[in-house]
């Protein structure tokens, strides 16, 4: 187990308050907003005065006064001050004043952090002195417009954005991974391959699958669906809109809210609405944000006994959340997505088996399968502050010593993560290494009390007496669109052959090589290759730089040599040396192929 306590985020802070301060040598009338740690890095957003302007441009010069301002070797200082000396402090900064109402208003501490002449609002932790940071280890890399609190009716503020690190070598290999990563953009692979696209006419954020997409999505959820049945998993499926009811029940009526959509209202039809003619009854629906309560009903409207746990529900369910439109991007981040969602119903002595089969299958899926690195998180509640979590003492303790043991014992190293339970139960986050070494938030195992209590579930005992079961909400893929955004980055959009849309390419080189051509074809497409026949009057050269455009894992070249014999000249995107191979031989070759992958080996 470790400790997720980084002295780099430290240094990370530190270096947000330098750039204020260098920020207010350029425009002394700056209003600074917030500056705070992030992935690699950090950022502060700026109001700039009326007659200060900055441009990407400015930042060398900024990230040059920074330096300098390092090398002075300043002391950062924490001190706890009064309401009315953080208001006088203050005064001219509006965005400080309010954090400091919210703060007044929470009955918290104020406290600041000076480093020579600046002053900051913060709570800290911060390095106690500029000697610490390494002036070669960190770098202003962009701007970027940030809404004040990220809510667009407030101000659109300026936010600089840095990378920060404990040595250039370490900040070298950082900018190039990041060189990598704009090579592997999702958006820009998934263009250039036809795997989808949004219109603006149909909704931003909202993604539509085009032909090689939906087939990568198809065989995708194909063979998820076929490992969950394998495992006892039995299927669902639920409407998109529910009542107002549903939610009030489940409680995303009033602890979800911001992320909901408005309300639907029924009782009318377009055309009623159209002519302003009045419902008679309005019926209020949402959309759903979750699949969870739909679950929680189905099992609900039958009747369970001891001998029927566990119960492993799956759906592949289409939830919609608000997002402000300025953190859509891509597939990674949208209003409408799909979820790879389960929820199993056990008794409270089957916890341990089912969240060790859990665990064994988000490594089948992610690590054996897609080859990703695997790093977990265990979210625990702050012992401290008992009284913010919902359940039962006794359930709280056996669900996160199972959580625990169940690692311990597979030799899982882990990162223990005191007081970021959700309030209802204690969790697993599965976060992922690409192989270019970003991590990426994937699967999740997660205990859930309150859904239970709020949906009054219970299933009978050997003595007939009605017992409450615990519920595990399982996403192993998460959100498909998001899913398909890590692997298209992951594989650069060389997806592996058993879910590459097109699979294989036949490459007649003259007419007189079509007719060969076209039974390589038909045998291929009867044994269930995904094959296309590009029998277009092209050069053999063009061709194969389609294919590998494209990235079709392999084509097959047909000339003189190949007819006369039958057999087929295997070439593949990567370059490696073409082999001469009998139909049968290639067929062998495929079918391998397709049982390695598919079986994670």
């Amino acid at each position: 187990m470790e400790q997720n306590i980084n002295k780099l985020d430290n240094i990370r802070h530190s270096l947000a308050h330098i750039l204020a301060m260098a920020v207010a040598e350029k425009d002394p009338e700056v209003k600074f907003a917030i500056g705070p740690v992030i992935n690699n890095g950090f950022y502060y957003d700026f109001e700039f005065s009326k007659n200060f302007t900055l441009s990407e441009n400015d930042l060398k010069d900024i990230q040059k006064r920074m330096k300098k301002l390092v090398s002075k070797n300043i002391e950062f200082t924490k001190k706890e001050i009064t309401e009315k000396e953080a208001l006088e402090i203050f005064k001219n900064q509006p965005y400080k004043l309010e954090l400091i109402k919210e703060l007044r208003e929470k009955k918290e501490e104020i406290t600041v952090y000076e480093n020579g002449t600046f002053i900051d609002l913060c709570a800290g932790p911060h390095i106690k002195n500029t000697k610490e940071i390494n002036t070669d280890a960190f770098k202003l890399t962009h701007l970027a417009g940030a809404y004040w609190r990220g809510n667009e009716k407030n101000i659109m503020l300026t936010r600089i954005y840095g990378i920060a690190f404990e040595t250039r070598d370490k900040l070298v290999a950082y900018l190039a991974q990041q060189e990598e990563a704009k090579k592997r953009d999702h958006r820009k692979l998934g263009k250039q391959l036809g795997l989808y696209t949004i219109d603006p006419d149909v909704g931003i954020g909202l993604p539509l699958w085009k032909p090689a997409g939906a087939m990568i999505l198809t065989l995708l959820c194909r063979w998820f669906e076929d490992e969950q049945l394998k495992r006892g998993y039995v299927p669902l499926s639920t409407p998109h809109i529910g009542r107002k009811k549903l939610w009030e029940t489940s409680g995303h009526w009033g602890f979800y809210n911001d992320s909901m959509y408005p309300p639907i209202e029924l009782g009318q039809n377009l055309a009623d609405y159209q002519d302003k003619r009045a419902a008679k009854e309005n019926e209020i629906y949402l959309l759903k944000p979750m699949n969870c309560p739909f679950h929680m009903s189905i099992y609900n409207d039958d009747l369970h006994s001891y001998r029927d746990m566990p119960i492993k529900y799956y759906e592949f369910g289409t939830v919609y959340r608000y997002e402000q439109k300025g953190e859509l991007g891509g597939l990674t981040r949208v209003r409408g997505f799909t979820q790879d969602d389960a929820h199993i119903i056990c008794a409270k002595e089957q916890l341990a088996d089912e969240m060790k089969d859990i665990v064994d299958f988000a490594f089948f899926v992610l690590q054996k399968t897609f080859n990703f690195d695997i790093k977990i998180y265990a979210s625990l509640r702050d012992p401290k502050n008992k009284d913010k979590y919902l359940g039962k003492d006794e359930d709280w303790n056996i669900a996160e010593k199972t959580i625990k043991n169940i690692l311990k014992e597979k030799g899982i190293d882990y990162i223990e993560e005191i007081g970021e339970a959700a309030f209802y139960g204690p969790k697993m986050d599965f976060k992922v290494r690409d192989c270019i070494g970003r991590e990426h938030q994937l699967s999740t195992i997660q205990v859930d009390f309150n859904l239970p209590e709020r949906f009054n579930m219970f299933y009978k005992n050997a003595e007939g007496e009605n017992i409450q079961p615990f519920v595990i909400h399982r996403a192993l893929l998460g959100s498909l669109e998001r899913f398909m955004g890590i692997l298209i980055e992951h594989y650069a959009g060389a997806f592996p052959f058993w879910f590459a849309p097109v699979q294989v390419c036949v490459l007649p080189i003259t007419d007189s090589h079509k007719k060969y051509a076209k039974e390589i074809f038909t045998i291929l497409k009867t044994a269930g290759i995904r094959v296309e026949l590009n029998d277009d009057n092209e050069t053999l050269g063009k061709k194969i730089r389609i294919c590998k455009m494209q990235k079709v894992p392999y084509f097959l070249v047909i000339g003189d040599k190949e007819c006369k014999s039958k057999t087929v000249t295997v070439e593949t995107r990567d370059g490696k040396d073409a082999k001469i191979m009998s139909i049968k031989k290639l067929l062998e070759k495929f079918q391998k192929e397709l049982t390695e992958k598919q079986t994670g080996t």
